[in-house]
């Protein structure tokens, strides 16, 4: 169990910060008013905001929404890009003791509308026509939201429907109210407590419908000024916001950490630009998902698949030297005067300048979590110099509850737990967390609050895991998800899942054995890493389907499962488990299509239903399998994909003795 009480200093005012967003923006209006606050690139140009200018904003936006009726408890659904628009609004909606509900703004009519429904959200406020579409959808349905704001009016002229208007008219309203009520905003804002709903935040429903993670201002201001101190992180630091609105780690990072430590964030022109705006930004502190890391790595191998020979050479040379040298000098261990040298030399000629293309250059420390990341993606990354760290958590938990102190970094593990965290582990090999994050409880969900809250405060984190000897958390997997072969081998498919989506050609991957004789898998091409590929070999496609039915891709998937195997082979407790069977899909796993959350998780029991045909062709003599499947597209409609779908079998490695049966 980790030291020091999760118990005392649970509230903001304990830690002497103001105990609501509306308060702290308050503050630094006040102390610190004419520094940035938000950054967002538009039409190619970044306009800056300071504290001073975002509090008239907001105190403005607040007067608005009261004119339009939103009052203490009201839910306020908030979907689209990361707009300061919109970050603001949920500020707006917290000064009035309103409950902000960020939306994620792909999800289709259907999934937005049981969010919508659920929370009873009256009120929303979305950022261009493609969301008011879905909004007026939901209302069709549901009958609610009554009132919709909108951001950009482009697309909106001839919207005459009842309870729409825009962002800029609600502004006006908001300073003719204020003058109308002077006494108004200072009074509502007055009355917020630590202890109040800050955000209700959904789940990504990975095994059922998502649920709705009501966190008060108390779990998130301490949890992020935690977070803060950990790091140093201070308002001379500049963050990218382009990760959902939805998103707990956008939350805490994003807005959260930024209204109590003050630094300035920056919203990218589109999803389109981020590579491009990060790089002109250069942020100091950079958080991403594992997916952002293995599409960034797999860019790289595609751009040096296409370089000279004397850049791939040089290129492959020094990347040797930093998996060599790299960690341990990121990590100031000794290290010999040649390879310091070299690791001096590659940082002039490799590392600096793929840094600098990826915009990492001012980095200081990095962040991935939300699921695990592949060892060796992890270790890539910090042997060319850059501070990325692990952080496990979790939305009922405001997202800390581990963490990775500078020079103990492991790439197998989460860290330590994170400042006033208590963690224990339970007979079942399940982790507990008790935190001053731990959520309030979840929206009219009792019975679903009593089976992950216990009555003293213990989350169940439903992953599995362990501590090592230097008492750093090891997560094996998802409590369900862990399993057995027949023989008894530990079958942990995230483990195998990650190390097949290190390689730049696979996507995705979802790994099958539980209660089987051997490990088989699904995986799904990267289009773009293995479009490129083939045409280097004059490989000639039409499609996504038609490209991974390919023999030649096959031979190059192939070469990757056996070395997952390989790599398997050399680690007692999994040898076992390596991978005898696999097939490529016909295409890629989609959120539209269920198959995948909206933080691209995979959903494992919908695919073993939807698929059954394929993992039953898996585990037989067959070498191929037919499926017909049904798709959605962007527009709603549905359509079928049939295929035969080819089985390979994969060679394995010998295993030297009956170690990998023993219990992890």
């Amino acid at each position: 169990m980790a030291d020091g009480s999760a118990t005392a200093g649970t509230t903001a005012a304990a830690h002497g910060l103001p105990d609501t967003f509306p308060k702290l923006l308050e503050r630094n209006a006040r102390e610190f008013g004419d520094r940035p606050s938000i950054r967002e690139k538009d039409y190619g140009i970044w306009q800056t905001w300071t504290w001073k200018q975002v509090h008239g904003e907001v105190r403005e936006f607040a007067a608005g929404l009261a004119s339009l009726g939103v009052r203490r408890g009201h839910k306020v659904a908030i979907v689209g890009d990361n707009r300061p628009q919109l970050y603001w609004s949920m500020c707006a909606a917290q000064m009035l003791g309103a409950v902000p509900v960020p939306v994620y703004q792909d999800s289709v009519a259907e999934e937005m509308g049981f969010v919508i429904d659920h929370a009873e959200a009256d009120f929303a406020i979305a950022e261009d026509q493609e969301q008011v579409d879905k909004l007026l959808v939901i209302r069709g349905k549901h009958k609610r939201p009554g009132h919709i704001v909108y951001k950009d009016p482009r697309g909106m002229r001839d919207y005459n429907q009842p309870g729409i208007v825009s962002l800029a008219e609600v502004a006006g309203r908001g300073a003719e109210f204020q003058n109308q009520h002077p006494g108004f905003l200072d009074a509502e804002i007055a009355k917020g407590r630590g202890s109040d709903v800050s955000v209700m935040l959904y789940t990504s429903g990975t095994t059922g419908q998502p649920k709705g993670v009501m966190l008060s201002y108390d779990n998130v201001i301490v949890s992020g000024h935690n977070g803060i101190k950990f790091d140093g992180l201070t308002r001379d630091d500049e963050v990218l916001a382009y990760l959902p609105m939805a998103w707990v780690g956008d939350h805490i990072y994003s807005y959260g950490e930024s209204f109590i430590a003050g630094f300035c964030l920056s919203c990218p022109e589109s999803g389109a630009t981020v590579l491009t705006d990060l790089r002109e930004i250069g942020p100091t502190f950079f958080f991403a998902p594992p997916r952002i890391f293995e599409n960034l790595l797999t860019t790289v191998s595609i751009r040096m698949e296409d370089a000279g020979w004397l850049k791939r050479s040089m290129y492959k040379y020094f990347m040797e030297v930093a998996r060599r040298a790299g960690i341990a000098i990121l990590d100031k261990r000794p290290v010999s005067a040649a390879d310091r040298f070299l690791y001096w030399l590659g940082g002039f000629l490799v590392y600096a300048p793929l840094k600098n293309a990826l915009g990492f250059s001012r980095i200081r420390l990095g962040y991935t979590a939300g699921e695990a990341i592949g060892p060796d993606i992890f270790d890539f990354y910090r042997s060319l110099g850059l501070n990325l760290k692990q952080l496990y958590g979790m939305t009922e938990t405001s997202v800390f509850i581990c963490m990775q102190p500078d020079g103990q970094v492991k790439a197998d593990t989460v860290g330590v737990p994170a400042p006033q965290v208590e963690i224990k582990i339970a007979e079942s090999g399940e982790v507990l967390v008790k935190s001053p994050g731990v959520f309030l409880t979840y929206y009219k969900n009792d019975s679903a609050t009593n089976e992950t809250k216990t009555p003293d405060g213990w989350v169940h984190t439903g992953d599995a895991g362990f501590f090592d000897k230097d008492g750093h958390l090891k997560i094996i997997d998802r409590a369900k998800d862990v399993g057995r072969l027949r023989n008894g081998t530990l079958f942990a498919p995230k483990y195998i899942e990650n190390k097949l989506k290190f390689f730049p050609y696979i996507k995705e991957a979802v790994a099958f054995g539980d209660g089987q004789d051997y490990v088989a898998c699904f995986v799904n091409i990267d289009l773009e890493a293995v479009g490129n590929w083939a045409e280097k070999r004059a490989v000639s496609y039409g499609s996504y389907q038609e490209l991974a039915a390919k023999p030649e891709v096959y031979d190059l998937l192939q070469e990757c499962v056996e070395k997952v195997n390989r790599d398997l082979a050399a680690d007692p407790n999994v040898a076992g488990s390596q991978i005898k069977r696999f097939l490529i899909l016909h295409k890629e796993l989609d959120a539209d299509d269920g198959e995948l959350t909206r933080t691209r998780k995979v959903r494992r029991r919908f695919i073993g239903d939807r698929y059954n045909a394929l993992i039953d062709g898996l585990y037989s003599d067959r070498d191929r399998a037919h499926i017909k499947t049904t798709v959605t597209f962007e527009d709603g409609r549905t359509g079928a994909i049939e295929a035969d779908l080819a089985i390979r079998e994969a060679k394995r490695q010998p295993i030297a003795s009956p170690a990998h049966k023993t219990a992890a």
